[in-house]
């Protein structure tokens, strides 16, 4: 299989626009008000510490109803939906990658990607379809006197168990990007040196 990689990427390659640097910001910050307030709901101690449950009810339960906002904004940018675009698409060099990640394989490329890489887009759609199902399991558990009890309990229990796996995950994602000062860099500044772009997303065009 031939993959054809695009041109080298320019010293200080642009890598996020403007608007979805603010859109993950603004993600990442309701997310993390989101997971503190579920602490303090579901942690006796946190619980003790914080009191004024009712306030953290409340923050817990808009900051969700928010979550999805950021994103809708974003679609306003074109940056923003195409790079979109290019999260759902998979293509061979993605297998590719998945098979190198899979066996732990960190040869000089091993692991070809595009602007995003297969880990990357997976890990993208995943959190997106558990954000949904979280609003909508959350709105059933807010709404009580809408929907019958079993609803509500059924609800509860997929909400609080996709919670903690989404804890899960986000802690892995952190973990991800703390090894990796340049992806970080990129989200702060933007920009991302040429050296980084072309070892680990050597098939992108930027």
């Amino acid at each position: 299989m031939s993959l054809r990689a695009d041109a080298p990427a320019p010293p200080g390659v642009r890598r996020f626009s403007h608007a979805e640097r603010w859109v993950h910001r603004t993600t990442a910050a309701l997310m993390g008000l989101c997971i503190v307030t579920a602490a303090c709901l579901y942690v006796p101690q946190l619980a003790e510490l914080v009191g004024r449950r009712a306030l953290v009810v409340t923050l817990h339960e808009w900051a969700g109803l928010a979550l999805p906002v950021p994103v809708l904004a974003g679609l306003a940018s074109r940056a923003f939906r195409a790079d979109l675009g290019r999260l759902n698409r998979f293509g061979p060099h993605d297998r590719l990658w998945l098979r190198a990640a899979l066996r732990r394989d960190r040869r000089p490329g091993s692991r070809p990607a595009a602007k995003f890489n297969a880990g990357q887009k997976i890990y993208a759609a995943w959190i997106a379809g558990a954000t949904l199902v979280m609003l909508g399991t959350g709105l059933l558990m807010w709404f009580t006197h809408l929907t019958p009890l079993e609803w509500r309990t059924s609800a509860t229990f997929v909400h609080d168990w996709l919670a903690l796996t989404i804890g899960v995950v986000l802690a892995g994602h952190i973990g991800m990007a703390l090894a990796d000062p340049e992806a970080r860099r990129g989200l702060r500044t933007g920009s991302v040196s040429r050296e980084w772009a072309e070892r680990e997303h050597p098939l992108w065009r930027p």
